[in-house]
């Protein structure tokens, strides 16, 4: 009996040693945890405000969201922007009593320890809590004793952030925090890279995508590389929870679980989506911003961390126009390059350079590009020799390159890349309100995963005869002449003693046509060199240099004639920033990108506004609109007419290098002015012929493209309105009655040679 009795006391203690141990043991190891024993816990500041890598996002006018800089693909949002199928399906799968415990629920850690100890699991006993606390602020360790360390501080740290926010801040901390992978932190980047849309606007069945990726993200990731089956069966069973749950109804449940996944998949990469050369020439801005603006304590700010916000004044839709008039103009254009060239080769003889080049002096332009290239560069760096380069370099590779169908895997030699790249042809466009100096639309080349280089501002090249409106301006001002003054068409000549020049120069006209006299404005209207000459002379070219200036042409302008037929280089940002003040009255208005930027908290960081000077008064500002109309009713623009549909008011003038190396086109309506150049990245690359190669071919369609679309789109506020007449008009534009002797003009022929 006695025995008996000791073995029955004896099964008592052991059962509660049994039942108080593990309570004992998890009481002490929370204690211990809290006191700072298993490491240090992170403070009230930090749960207030824990540290996480926000990305700074840029807005377009119109309140898209054009892209982002970041480490981390993370854009915060608050708990009134989350789609309420996203809370239910995570409560449902994740945290049923969620609302219910403090951080730690007994019955599901219950269940947990019972089936590690009985190796049979039913489910995970961690809470949103917990698992908030695990992304937040610890790592997991391989090690199993400093995992179970790991899993106390994870429990005080969850009784503390319920102590200090809300259980709708939790939830959304959570959203906020959640890795989706393919550069998607967040539910609102993730519902953006996977289904092409905003967290609020998230069907049933996509919220219970993402809410199944909690599990695991990469082993129930519906992107097709990885494993689309897995996310479809982890889906149905969300649904199932939210069925159980009852947030959704049974024939919702039956119903959605057999739809198939549907993404619009839309992977965030820097060269990718809308304005990519443009948020390219942001960065490089924001990297000097930060320089001069601090945080508050006195730090930089970090633009891939700190979750700035970004408004610029780029208008989505405009900058769509643009680059679909791009896409639509120049992969014509290339075919009509490569056609004219027969296509591209080995032999020198059969690719676009010019006569005079193809000899040796091709063999040096190319080495010039290959001692340019990255492999080059990494080659030499490891000491190879030049016959190992030049191997290197001719040997057959695998690469992938451009074309206008997508890019192609092919097997090409690196030297024939570079000839293959240098016969394509590239564009620059802006466009610009002239008003208020608002940027509308940038587009600084064809594609900016192959070709990184922007041809809107850091691009200076010749500009032709879209120079010659400022040697017009210039005479206009100086001595009021009218459009409908008459000149000889004669030949003009700058002597040498008298210019400083190494010897007499003579511009021609193109074709050698002279004769007769022309008006001012069928002069510029023809582009008529020797009409340009002679108002250079009259005014000479340091007044010339010194309006180009006033109206923001910032780049090297010698004071020397032969700027009149535009030899310097310019690029097309600072052309758009001149011609608006032509539309602007003769009130010249810095080009502004930027409306303001905010810190994270919305909290204005700097306000932009334009900065003007006049330049011209009202008069002569119209005189020369009036002048560039010209060019689109009966010059080299004319093809906005017939070939168009386009009868509202266009000033305009095109531009045409020597060679037809540069193809220009400047636009001008009265609430919007608009800059485009086309050409080859080297200058000895071009079209053989005028026809091809002129402004009005290789420019000008871009132009028509972008406008034909841009007034489509009546939201947009581009009217077809005329140009505001000044009051008071003293210089006579009717030029009828003067009219003279006319040149026989052809508009495949440009008048742009120096």
């Amino acid at each position: 009996m006695d025995i008996k009795k000791k073995l029955t006391t004896l099964f008592i203690r052991l059962f509660w040693i049994g039942v108080l141990a593990p309570v004992l043991g998890i009481a002490g190891g929370v204690w211990f945890a809290s006191m700072g024993w298993f490491g240090p816990l992170p403070s009230f500041e930090e749960l207030e405000n824990p540290k996480q890598n926000l990305a700074t996002e840029i807005y377009a006018s119109d309140g898209v969201l054009l892209g982002k800089f970041f480490y981390e693909n993370r854009s915060p949002v608050t708990y009134d922007q989350l789609s309420p199928h996203l809370v239910n399906a995570l409560i449902s799968t994740e945290d049923e009593r969620f609302r219910e415990h403090s951080a730690i629920d007994a019955k599901s850690l219950a269940r947990a320890i019972v089936g590690a100890l009985t190796g049979r699991s039913s489910g995970g006993g961690s809470t949103i809590t917990q698992q908030l606390s695990k992304m937040l602020f610890t790592n997991v360790s391989s090690s199993k004793v400093e995992r179970v360390k790991q899993k106390f501080k994870e429990w005080v740290i969850s009784v503390r952030l319920e102590r200090n926010f809300t259980k709708d801040e939790i939830l959304t901390m959570y959203f906020n925090k959640f890795d989706f992978l393919y550069l998607a932190v967040g539910v609102k980047s993730a519902a953006k890279i996977y289904f092409n849309t905003t967290p609020d606007k998230l069907t049933i069945e996509q919220a219970a995508v993402l809410v199944g990726m909690a599990k695991n993200p990469s082993l129930y990731n519906p992107h097709p590389t990885k494993f689309p089956e897995n996310s479809f069966n982890r889906r149905n069973i969300v649904l199932g929870q939210m069925y159980r749950n009852g947030v959704i109804e049974q024939w919702e449940r039956d119903s959605l679980v057999t739809l198939p996944i549907e993404l619009d998949f839309k992977r965030t990469n820097h060269n990718d989506g809308s304005a990519t050369y443009f948020r390219e020439h942001l960065r490089k801005y924001m990297k000097s911003w930060v320089k001069e603006y601090k945080r508050p304590d006195g730090t930089d700010y970090n633009i891939y961390a700190d979750g700035l916000k970004i408004y610029t004044t780029i208008d989505s839709r405009m900058q769509k126009y643009a680059e679909e008039a791009v896409i639509t103009h120049m992969s014509d254009l290339q075919k009509q390059f490569n056609d004219h060239w027969d296509g591209t080769g080995k032999d020198y003889v059969n690719t676009p350079f010019d006569k005079e080049l193809r000899s040796g002096q091709v063999d040096t332009l190319m080495m010039t590009a290959m001692k340019r290239s990255e492999r080059y560069r990494l080659l030499r760096k490891r000491k190879a020799s030049k016959q190992e380069v030049k191997d290197a370099f001719d040997a057959p590779t695998k690469m992938n390159v451009f074309t206008w169908n997508g890019g192609v895997d092919t097997l090409l030699s690196p030297m024939d890349s570079i000839l293959y790249y240098k016969s394509i042809l590239q564009t620059g466009m802006m466009s610009m309100d002239p008003q208020t100096g608002f940027i509308k639309a940038w587009v600084g080349g064809i594609d900016h995963h192959y070709f990184q280089y922007d041809h809107v501002k850091d691009a200076k090249r010749q500009v032709g005869s879209t120079f010659k409106p400022f040697v017009y301006a210039t005479a206009i001002d100086q001595h009021n002449y009218s459009p409908c003054m008459t000149v000889p068409n004669v030949q003009v000549i700058f002597e040498k003693e008298s210019w400083g020049l190494e010897e007499d120069w003579i511009p021609r006209n193109s074709g050698e046509t002279y004769g007769g006299e022309l008006n001012l404005k069928d002069a510029l209207a023809q582009s008529v060199n020797t009409i340009t000459a002679y108002l250079m002379k009259q005014v000479g070219p340091r007044k010339v240099r010194k309006l180009a200036r006033a109206m923001g042409l910032k780049s090297s302008i010698p004071a020397v004639p032969s700027i009149c037929l535009g030899t310097p280089d310019v690029s097309v940002y600072e052309m758009v920033g001149a011609y608006g003040t032509f539309a602007n009255q003769g009130v010249y208005t810095t080009p502004i990108f930027l409306n303001r930027i905010e810190d994270k908290n919305g909290v204005v960081l700097e306000d932009f506004s334009p900065i003007t000077k006049e330049v011209l008064n009202k008069e002569k500002a119209y005189v020369m609109l009036n002048l560039m109309q010209g060019v689109t009713t009966k010059g080299s623009g004319v093809r906005l007419r017939w070939k168009y549909g386009f009868k509202n008011q266009i000033a305009g003038k095109t531009g045409t290098t020597q060679n037809q190396s540069d193809g220009w086109f400047m636009g001008v309506v009265p609430n919007l002015v608009t800059g485009v150049w086309t050409g080859a990245e080297d200058r000895s690359v071009h079209f053989r012929t005028i026809t091809l190669g002129q402004g009005a071919n290789m420019a000008l369609p871009i132009w028509a493209e972008y406008m034909t679309r841009v007034y489509k789109d009546t939201d947009l506020g581009i009217s077809k309105s005329d140009f505001e007449k000044p009051n008071e008009l003293s210089i006579e534009l009717d030029c009828s009655m003067f009219d003279k002797v006319k040149l026989d003009f052809d508009e495949d022929s440009d008048n742009e040679e120096f």
